[in-house]
C-alpha cells in the first residue's frame, strides 16, 4: 500500500493498482458492506476493511490522496491506525493553495436501531462521543469523548486496536475478511477473558470503537465541524448517519471558515511513502 499525493478537489481516492488502477471514491455512495467492517465497491470491484486508513487521514487532515493498494482489502499490520499515522508522520504533508471546505453541521440528526443509537449535533469543533457495552468480564461499558485533531487522534485513538472474540473467526474468515487476523493484530478474547493481553489502554476496546466511528464519518467526504454521539453504534449505523446527514441539506451548510481546532487549508502528503 503506498500514499501518493493528490491534486486539490481529488479527495481521498483509493487506486487498486492490481486492476490497471481503477478508482473507489472514498464517499458513503460507495460502501458496499458494513457488517464488522466498512468496505466499498464501485463497478464490481471490492475493497474492504477501509475504517482505519480513513480515520487516519481523516484525522490528520489530508483531504487529497491517492492510497494504492494491490488486494481486496487494506492491510491490517498491528490491528490499529498507528501504522498509518507513522507513514503520513515520514511522509510529510503538503499545504495546498486553495482553501477546504468544511461540512458544518447546524440542525440535529438522530436516530436508534434498538438500543443502538446515534445522532450528529451542531458543534464549533469536530468532537465525538463514543458508548460501548459488552457482556464481557474484559469489557463491560467504556465511554470515550474528545475533540478530534491530529494531536488528539495520534496520542489517543490511533494506537487503540480492533478486537475479536474467537468464537467469531472462522464465520468472519468464511465471508473473506480478517485474512491477515492474528494474535499479533488484534485483541482476542474467548469467554473468560482476554488472550493476548496487555492491552495499550485500560478503555482500549472503547478507543477502538471511536476509531472506527472517525473512520466511517471520513466518507462524508470533507471535514466535519459537528459532534456526534454514538451509543452502542456500529460501522451500520455510522454509514447511515452519513447517508442521511448528506441527503438533507437542511442539517448543513458547507463553509471555508475555519473553526478553533481546523487546519485553513486543504492538504495531501508530501511524499509517496509505502507498506510492504
Amino acid at each position: 500500500m503506498r500514499f501518493v499525493p493528490a491534486p486539490a478537489d481529488t479527495g481521498i481516492v483509493f487506486r487498486r493498482v492490481d486492476l490497471d488502477n481503477f478508482e473507489i471514491e472514498a464517499h458513503v455512495r460507495n460502501v458496499a458492506r458494513v457488517s464488522y467492517a466498512t468496505s466499498l465497491m464501485k463497478q464490481g470491484v471490492l475493497l474492504s476493511t477501509t475504517e482505519h486508513v480513513l480515520a487516519a487521514l481523516y484525522s490528520c487532515g489530508v483531504d487529497n490522496v491517492y492510497v494504492e493498494i494491490d488486494a481486496l482489502e487494506l492491510p491490517i499490520l498491528d490491528g490499529s491506525a498507528k501504522p498509518f499515522i507513522d507513514l503520513l508522520a515520514r511522509a510529510g504533508i503538503r499545504r495546498l493553495r486553495r482553501p477546504r471546505r468544511y461540512i458544518r453541521v447546524v440542525k440535529p440528526l438522530e436516530f436508534a436501531d434498538g438500543d443502538r443509537r446515534i445522532g450528529i449535533y451542531p458543534s464549533d469543533e469536530f468532537l465525538v462521543h463514543c458508548f460501548v457495552e459488552y457482556n464481557h468480564p474484559s469489557v463491560g461499558r467504556q465511554e470515550v469523548e474528545m475533540v478530534v485533531d491530529r494531536e488528539s487522534f495520534s496520542r489517543e485513538i490511533a494506537p487503540a486496536r480492533t478486537f475479536g472474540f474467537i468464537k467469531d473467526f472462522a464465520g468472519l474468515q468464511a465471508m473473506g475478511l480478517i485474512r491477515g487476523g492474528s494474535i499479533e493484530n488484534a485483541i482476542v478474547l474467548d469467554d473468560r477473558g482476554i488472550v493476548n493481553g496487555p492491552l495499550r489502554f485500560p478503555d482500549e476496546f472503547g478507543r477502538h470503537k471511536a476509531l472506527d466511528l472517525i473512520g466511517d464519518l471520513a466518507l462524508v467526504g470533507r471535514p466535519l465541524q459537528a459532534r456526534i454521539e454514538a451509543h452502542k453504534a456500529g460501522h451500520a449505523l455510522h454509514t447511515q448517519l452519513v447517508t442521511r446527514l448528506l441527503a438533507d441539506r437542511s442539517l448543513w451548510t458547507e463553509t471555508t471558515e475555519a473553526r478553533p481546532s481546523s487546519p485553513s487549508a486543504i492538504a495531501s502528503p508530501l511524499a509517496a511513502p509505502a507498506l510492504t
